[in-house]
């Protein structure tokens, strides 16, 4: 950089404190221009048009720096001008021929690699999608497909579900026969449509379940929770709802997973939000399919308290068929030791005695079960300097200090099983509760 006065390095230190100070830039501009940095000067004016691009001195310097006509003076006026016609005069100018307009484009890309664009393009776009219909709240169309998580018809299947062999034959009679038998389903009028709600303690697989259903179906899955669809402006909330079940269609077959259906779908005559109760009324218009057919779309909810789901939700057409998805038991449990303990360092595991040891134990309990074992080995190891393997003790003792989390479920369940037992709803879960003496 060529050595400058004073008042230049003064001026870029106060630009530098005041960025936006379109004037103070531009007299630094000057300056530089004056002193034979035109290209300091270009970007300087440069950068000033990108805080005022409609500023006409900025433009104007941008044109005399970058080898443009210089700015032709204005004629003085002088008042005191002699009047008399007689006083010899002098001759007028020599007319210059007119500058031509100037390349703007030619100057932004001299420019460009000094002054970063204003908008930036979206990727593999020149720009042009810059002026697409944005939604009330500015995040682009809502009813893009795109714009929701559709995954492809996945290789999880029902025998992936290790054990729970009561659950899958549940499904097999009352949700995936009928799905799979288009000339049964043809001759008793059954139509391709349906709605399944599955409940029970949480971590125990009812997610899992729903994809493994979908990979059945050869169906994509979409999960729609309620953070998907509730929305800040008004109205927005049902758009949103509307949106879901429109991009199903057009994916058909595909399974809707509304997860914690007790969130997206609580009673409305509890809910103080006008939002999320209209949420739950656009719900229940896209189950009935009254704005569109719902021929293949598969809708499959999951709640840990169905006593909250709003009682329309689960009227005959809705979500009518109820599935109870209990703890792992033996055969499950099994599994599920077997694949967290898969990849870690173990040594003389007695399975069958673990699973024992574990029984009421949800699926994401045994997961806690391997890892709080595996913590122990390892803090061992890391006292010690040996490296020791997991043992059959590591595991019993996790076993032991961990509470199952399902058991304060089961404590709230049961005053439901035994007094809101309304038509039958929970009759699986009394049977279950008496099975296991908990009443």
């Amino acid at each position: 950089m060529p050595d400058e006065s004073p008042l230049i390095q003064s001026l870029r230190a106060a630009v530098a404190a005041a960025p936006g100070d379109v004037p103070l830039r531009l007299h630094l501009a000057e300056l530089l221009l004056a002193a034979g940095q035109s290209d300091a000067a270009v970007t300087e004016a440069a950068t000033a048009l990108t805080h005022a691009p409609g500023d006409a001195q900025a433009r104007e310097l941008m044109v005399r720096a970058m080898g443009g006509a210089p700015k032709a003076p204005a004629a003085p006026t002088n008042a005191a001008a002699p009047t008399n016609a007689a006083a010899p005069t002098t001759p007028p100018p020599p007319q210059t021929p007119p500058t031509p307009d100037f390349d703007w484009q030619a100057a932004e890309q001299e420019v460009g690699g000094i002054v970063p664009p204003r908008f930036v393009a979206p990727e593999g776009g020149d720009g042009a999608g810059l002026e697409a219909p944005l939604a009330a709240d500015g995040r682009g169309d809502p009813g893009d497909a795109s714009a929701w998580d559709i995954e492809a018809p996945g290789a999880v299947r029902l025998a992936d579900v290790g054990g729970m062999q009561d659950v899958k034959d549940r499904l097999e009679a009352a949700f995936l026969a009928p799905m799979r038998n288009p000339e049964l389903r043809k001759l008793f009028g059954k139509s391709l449509r349906g709605g399944l709600l599955l409940y029970g303690p949480p971590g125990c697989g009812k997610t899992f379940i729903a994809r493994a259903v979908a990979g059945e179906l050869g169906a994509s899955f979409m999960s729609v929770s309620l953070s998907d669809v509730l929305d800040m402006y008004i109205g927005q909330s049902e758009q949103n709802v509307h949106d879901v079940f429109q991009t199903a269609r057009r994916k058909a077959p595909c399974v809707v997973f509304l997860d914690e259906l007790d969130a997206l779908g609580a009673k409305r005559s509890r809910s103080h939000h006008s939002g999320l109760r209209n949420a739950v009324n656009q719900l229940l218009v896209e189950l009935d399919g009254v704005d569109g057919q719902n021929e293949g779309v598969f809708v499959l909810a999951a709640t840990n308290v169905p006593w909250d789901v709003d009682i329309a939700l689960r009227r005959p057409g809705r979500l009518d068929r109820t599935l109870l998805v209990l703890p792992p038991d033996e055969p499950a449990r099994e599994a599920i030791l077997r694949y967290h303990l898969r990849e870690r360092p173990i040594e003389s595991v007695d399975l069958g005695k673990l699973v024992k040891a574990t029984d009421g134990f949800s699926g994401a309990d045994l997961a806690h079960v391997c890892d709080s074992a595996s913590e122990t080995a390892l803090l061992d190891s890391a006292r010690t300097g040996t490296v020791r393997m997991i043992g059959m003790k590591d595991l019993l003792s996790a076993a032991r200090q961990i509470r199952p989390s399902t058991d304060p479920w089961f404590a709230s369940a049961r005053n439901v099983a035994m007094f809101a037992n309304d038509g039958g709803t929970y009759d699986d879960l009394l049977a279950y509760l008496k099975k296991k003496r908990k009443l």
